[in-house]
């Protein structure tokens, strides 16, 4: 009868199991010379106990604990006297121990890839007394391994790579599986390997997990990648035995085992002749089934009429040829050229040059094609000179162009006046002579840069562009005159012949020898007696005293007339005033003071002193002045004139006093009743003309026709003038309420009351309060009756 792998690993185990038991059972060997152990009470005996090194199956599946094996000692006769006890790793949680027959069992299922083996330690007590019989001994457990790991790589799944064309037997990857079985016991964890998946391509060793090449010539451009799996098998490859499996990605690496090579023999590109130099042609590339560095080229042409013209290079992200321009083209001069191209690989494998040249040719042709040309000038740029002296439409010189096409069309000339803005310049539109439009003036600008423009007269579209430089020459037409302004101070202890100032001079103009200036005194300051000027032939001069004694007094300004003379043809001369200026100078010849009014100044008043005298002065007129300001407004009458706009005299008042206990800023008694007036109330500031007893008698309020016909007259007025303000004035009072004891203070409200109060007296406080009288008073029928 067959048995499968699973029941043939079964019966291999049971096997084991029962051979091991056998012999434990028996291993039950006495412990002779074991050290003497005393007890107390008794004689001197000796005594020992068996015990041994034991052995147990790993991954036990059955129900019942585990027999493991038995300890026993010489003093146990069996009476149940004797009690064992077992200490040490796993010790009741793994392993038990009957105390009376002192057999072992092991309760859990034990792995020994977990654990190898466990040390315990054995005793054997008296039961009654629970002293020891026995030393206390040590001994080990050991698991017994059985296969039951599988080999696992552990770096997989791998990747790997190797040069296409590499010859058989190259080495590849080696992987490596490990089994956790135990390696020194058995087969269980003798490994051995096998290719399921790569062949014929690939292969591995058995022992070592070498994978090696297996065929010749694999070529990466026919394939490049490959999928291995390789198989590690314990038991040395038995049947039976387990296994594990992992994956191998081989990739072929290029080499340059591939030419360049061009699609095609020739090729023909059209450009026209206007292209601007540098400009692309084409661009051309040469196959290679290669990659990476193995397909890099370079381009060259080699043969050809173009070989001055055109240049290649070679674009290094594509790898393909860029034909470029050198030489401007001209179809009327050459309409083709022809090119040979080779096109070779810059890193060539020596291995493969049996595979033939590794370059390749090609031709290239390139056609002309005519174009409208611009006019186009005999000279990039003219120079031309003209003297600054040159009248309007002198000629200053020639310009030419020509159409370069076949046609050759007439051409028109004319000058680019955003380069000739001031139109200094006139050309000729046939002829191209340019000539002067305006005076020149080489001081203002010594050269003139121009664009003269021809235009095809069949197309004017067509346009060229010539440039002209004209320089403006000189002539002497600038007199000299000062280099600078010069502030020339004299001492008034100055001595005859002492140098006070040393001039030069300049002139705009620019002669080809340089400057030469002659200086001399005027004719009427040639013998005057304070100074006198020296000319140092270098293109200055020196001017110094005659004489000493200087006052600011008598004269403190000096004004000294300077002959200039420059050296051109004809030659031009100048007058320039030398100011000198009479100063006060201390010990070492520096002027402090070179005012005159210094000398009527008070002894020791500085300057400084009288600006803050001056300011003084001034800030109590300011003060004067407002205080004048102050008291006049003050002096305004109280009561306004007809003609004044009294809209911005409006004031309110909300100051009520001292209330009732204050006696003397108010008459209590007049705010207690004002409908009625018991006495005359005269003006305190006022004298009356005209004083009066009234009698206590009730008026009655004027009519509000008057108020309305007043403020209807102001308004008219403010709307009329443009000077009024954009507002209106109206009055306003605030009501105190009916609870005051003073009742309303409003005027407009006594007006629209009826109310008995007397404005009689008003009469009686003089003219200025005239208007009021006439406006409140019954008249003057009713003023003594």
């Amino acid at each position: 009868m067959k048995l499968g792998k699973v029941e043939f690993c079964h019966f291999l185990q049971i096997l084991a199991l029962f051979l091991c038991l056998s012999g434990m059972n028996q291993a039950e060997v006495s412990r002779s010379r074991s050290k003497p152990y005393f007890q107390s009470g008794r004689t001197r005996t000796k005594r020992s106990w068996v015990w041994n090194q034991f052995f147990v199956l790993e991954e036990y599946m059955g129900t019942d604990p585990l027999y493991v094996g038995k300890l026993h000692s010489d003093v146990d006769k069996g009476d149940g006297s004797i009690k064992y006890i077992l200490s040490g790793e796993g010790a009741s949680s793994i392993f038990i121990i009957d105390e009376n027959t002192g057999d072992i069992h092991a309760t859990k299922r034990l792995d020994r890839e977990e654990q190898a083996y466990y040390t315990l330690r054995a005793q054997a007590l008296d039961r009654l007394t629970n002293k020891p019989v026995e030393p206390e001994s040590e001994f080990v457990i050991k698991i017994q391994d059985i296969n039951d790991n599988e080999p696992k790589f552990l770096d997989g799944p791998y990747t790997a790579g190797v040069p296409e064309m590499s010859p058989v037997g190259t080495s590849v990857v080696q992987v490596t599986a490990t089994d956790a079985d135990d390696p020194t016991y058995g087969n269980s964890a003798r490994v051995v390997y096998s290719i399921l998946q790569g062949q014929p391509y690939f292969s591995v060793e058995p022992k070592t997990g070498i994978i090696k090449t297996a065929l010749p010539n694999m070529d990466r451009e026919a394939k490049d990648q490959y999928l291995l799996v390789i198989q590690a098998k314990d038991m040395v490859g038995q049947n039976g035995g387990l296994s594990g499996t992992t994956s191998v990605t081989v990739t072929l690496t290029d080499v340059n085992d591939n030419p360049p090579r061009f699609p095609r023999r020739s090729y023909q590109y059209n450009v026209p002749e206007s292209l601007p130099v540098a400009s692309v042609v084409a661009r051309i590339k040469a196959a290679d089934a290669d990659v990476g560095p193995n397909a890099e080229m370079e381009y060259k042409i080699v043969d050809g009429d173009g070989l001055g013209v055109f240049k290649i290079s070679v674009d290094k992200d594509t790898q393909e040829g860029i034909i470029t321009i050198q030489k401007e083209l001209d179809f009327e001069a050459k309409t083709s050229y022809t090119l040979r191209i080779e096109a070779a690989n810059m890193h060539v494998d020596p291995r493969f040059l049996s595979l033939g040249p590794f370059s390749d040719m090609t031709t290239v042709k390139i056609i002309v094609e005519d174009v409208d040309e611009p006019p186009v000038f005999t000279s990039r740029l003219y120079s031309m000179v003209v003297s600054e002296a040159a009248k309007v439409g002198t000629i200053i010189g020639t310009v030419a162009a020509h159409d370069p096409d076949a046609s050759s069309s007439p051409v028109r000339y004319s000058i680019d006046r955003n380069t000739d803005l001031e139109r200094y310049f006139n050309i000729d539109a046939n002829s191209g002579v340019i000539t002067t439009a305006k005076s020149l003036d080489r001081e203002t600008n010594a050269v003139h840069n121009i664009t003269v423009l021809a235009m095809e007269s069949q197309n004017p579209a067509q346009i060229g562009r010539g440039y002209v430089a004209i320089t403006i020459l000189d002539i002497n037409d600038n007199a000299p005159e000062f280099a600078m302004e010069y502030e020339t101070t004299v001492c008034e202890n100055a001595q005859p012949g002492q140098v006070i100032q040393k001039i030069s001079a300049i002139d705009k103009d620019d002669p080809p020898n340089g400057h030469q200036f002659y200086f001399s005194l005027t004719a009427e300051a040639a013998n005057n007696h304070n100074f006198t000027l020296q000319d140092n032939k270098d293109n200055t001069a020196t001017v110094l005293t005659r004489r000493n004694g200087f006052r600011r007094q008598e004269q403190s300004v000096f004004y000294l007339p300077i002959f200039i003379v420059d050296s051109g043809s004809p030659s031009l001369s100048s007058t320039n005033t030398l100011t000198i200026r009479v100063c006060d100078c201390d010990a070492d010849g520096i002027a402090q003071t070179c005012n005159a009014e210094a000398y009527i100044l008070p002894a020791g008043l500085s300057t400084g002193a009288l600006i803050a005298i001056l300011a003084c002065v001034l800030t109590l007129l300011v003060l004067v002045l407002l205080i004048v300001t102050m008291r006049r407004r003050k002096k305004e009458p109280l009561i306004f004139d007809e003609e004044r706009d009294i809209r911005e005299n409006i004031v309110r008042y909300d100051d009520e006093g001292g209330g009732e206990e204050d006696t003397e800023a108010f008459d209590m008694a007049a705010l207690r009743n004002l409908n009625i007036i018991r006495d005359t109330k005269t003006r305190r500031d006022v004298t009356p003309e005209i004083q009066f007893l009234s009698r206590p008698t009730f008026k009655s309020i004027p009519d509000n026709v008057i108020f309305r016909e007043f403020i209807w007259e102001r308004l008219k007025e403010a709307d009329v003038d443009p000077c009024a303000p954009p507002y209106d004035s109206l009055q306003t009072y605030a009501f105190e309420g009916n609870g005051s004891v003073a009742e309303s203070l409003s005027s407009l409200d006594s007006i629209s009351s009826n109310s008995d109060q007397n404005y009689d007296y008003l009469s009686d406080w003089g003219p200025r309060f005239k208007r009021l009288a006439d406006m409140y008073g019954t008249g003057p029928d009713c003023l003594y009756s």
